[in-house]
């Protein structure tokens, strides 16, 4: 199954940096195949549910924080992707 995974981290300064590095350095390793090309937004290929990323994100995400994950249909539609980025996309939604 394909989920994006999309968040806001809402504190900015140092603390903002070193938690987006942590967080998707965890996306990174957890889900190896995983689409980035987007700020904050990643696809990844996963058995897991829905909930059970977001349980899985939660130690990254402070209260006032949004972090979005859902399920992928297998349709979509992009533009202005590298060639490599578009095929990621066709070959795994």
């Amino acid at each position: 199954m394909s989920y994006m995974i999309g968040y806001d981290l809402n504190r900015e300064g140092e603390n903002y940096s070193k938690k987006d590095a942590a967080l998707r350095k965890h996306i990174k390793e957890k889900y190896p195949t995983y689409w980035a090309h987007l700020d904050s937004t990643f696809i990844v290929v996963t058995d897991l549910s829905a909930k059970q990323i977001r349980d899985d994100l939660l130690p990254f995400i402070d209260d006032n924080d949004e972090l979005l994950v859902a399920k992928l249909s297998g349709e979509g539609a992009w533009r202005g992707f590298s060639e490599s980025g578009s095929k990621w996309l066709k070959d795994h939604l």
